[in-house]
């Protein structure tokens, strides 16, 4: 018998009919033999409906107050799938992030778990009760109601996990698994059976939007198995779980990419000591992430210097570097908010010469120009103008043969 928590999105509860598919889903579970925790999230539109509730009066709303605000949507999810379970003759007890008693930080709308007290979960597993716990919130130690940000169930399913030591964490989605890309753009990309955490955190922080990345942190952090499955659909899903000897056949897992990039060149910046700290330290007092930096060798005093930002952020950074080019010394600030990243991602990396070869060739034989080259352990960024990405991505997916199914040793 095991110990499992389940997740369960807004989608998959956004309605009577979707509730008691997951009863369903539970009941099957529990014929098993296994206890179950059950995280869920509001129903699907739920949130948005509330947030805009809170803007009709003034934006951006006390965030203290929204939080309390929010939250009301996955109680009314705990307790309406308590209720159901219940009607089918299955015990159940639901509990709101504060009533578990997970314990925040203060940072209202954004706040991040510090621990959990797992006494009363435990309680009511031993009297064979299904343990139903509202994801995204929490409280911090002078009991506010807090949450997590966008996402946050993930987080609060993988944190239970990690406190009631589970034998495995499986997050219900939308989709059936963990794909070599987006099959909206390969048709033939392929779900994978398993794939190990350093890949899942690469991938999740490079545009896939399958599970939110701190979940994945978490779960990397507390060795908790993830498994990704379809709230629609049978199938065994995707395994994300520390890394093994088997994965190191496998050159290339996936290919994730992100559209919401933007880059800023600043041409004949001063080459002396300190000029990236001041550029770059202007940057982040704005609170504006940056992504991949590239630097020219210097010519005559001067270089060039460049970034990218999230497309968000495009207009304020760019404003900021050209009323900061006179004070800096910089002779001009260009911007392009029309790129995308696309990223080769895999384990496989470390022990095998020539991956960048093939990425790139593959995109030459495509007439796609790169413009930025980014490289980790496990993975290589390339920035090229947007309207080439699904070109690239195809291109990419074939090239590394990732249609087809590894070979067993």
């Amino acid at each position: 018998m095991a110990l499992i928590v389940q997740k369960y999105g807004g989608t998959s509860v956004g309605s009577v009919e979707r509730i008691n598919a997951v009863v369903d889903k539970i009941l099957a579970t529990r014929a098993q033999g296994h206890d179950l925790v059950v995280v869920v999230s509001a129903m699907s539109g739920e949130t948005d409906r509330l947030l805009k509730l809170a803007k009709s009066f003034t934006d951006p709303p006390n965030p203290r107050e929204l939080d309390v605000i929010l939250t009301t949507g996955e109680q009314v999810t705990i307790g309406l799938l308590s209720i159901a379970l219940e009607a089918r003759g299955c015990p159940a007890r639901s509990y709101t992030g504060g009533q578990v008693r997970i314990l925040t930080d203060s940072a209202f709308n954004k706040a991040r778990i510090l621990e959990i007290d797992s006494d009363r979960v435990r309680v009511d597993l031993s009297l064979n009760r299904v343990v139903v716990v509202a994801g995204f919130q929490g409280v911090d130690a002078q009991g506010n109601i807090t949450t997590l940000g966008r996402g946050g169930s993930d987080t609060t399913a993988v944190a239970l996990a990690a406190a009631l030591k589970a034998d495995e964490c499986q997050i219900y989605t939308d989709v059936d698994g963990v794909y070599t890309t987006d099959p909206r753009i390969v048709p033939q990309a392929r779900r994978l059976d398993r794939i190990c955490f350093e890949e899942m955190l690469e991938m999740a922080s490079l545009g896939s939007k399958v599970l939110q990345i701190r979940s994945v942190e978490f779960a990397s952090k507390y060795n908790v198995p993830l498994r990704v499955l379809s709230s629609f659909v049978e199938g065994p899903g995707t395994l994300i779980a520390p890394e093994d000897q088997t994965m190191e056949q496998v050159l290339i897992s996936g290919i994730a990419f992100s559209r919401d990039e933007a880059k800023l060149t600043m041409l004949g910046v001063p080459d002396k000591p300190g000029i990236a700290s001041q550029i770059l330290g202007e940057v982040a007092d704005a609170n504006i992430e940056v992504d991949m930096i590239i630097q020219n060798i210097g010519a005559d005093g001067l270089t060039d210097f460049t970034f990218t930002v999230h497309r968000n952020d495009y207009k304020k950074a760019l404003d900021l570097l050209r009323n900061k080019a006179v004070v800096l010394g910089i002779r001009e600030v260009r911007g392009d908010n029309r790129i995308a990243k696309i990223s080769v991602v895999g384990l496989g990396m470390r022990s095998h010469a020539g991956v960048a070869s093939i990425m790139f060739k593959a995109l030459a034989n495509e007439g796609i120009n790169i413009q930025m080259i980014s490289t980790s352990e496990i993975k290589i960024s390339v920035v090229v103008d947007e309207k080439y990405l699904e070109l690239g991505v195809r291109a990419l997916h074939e090239a590394f043969h990732l249609d087809e199914p590894p070979v067993k040793q």
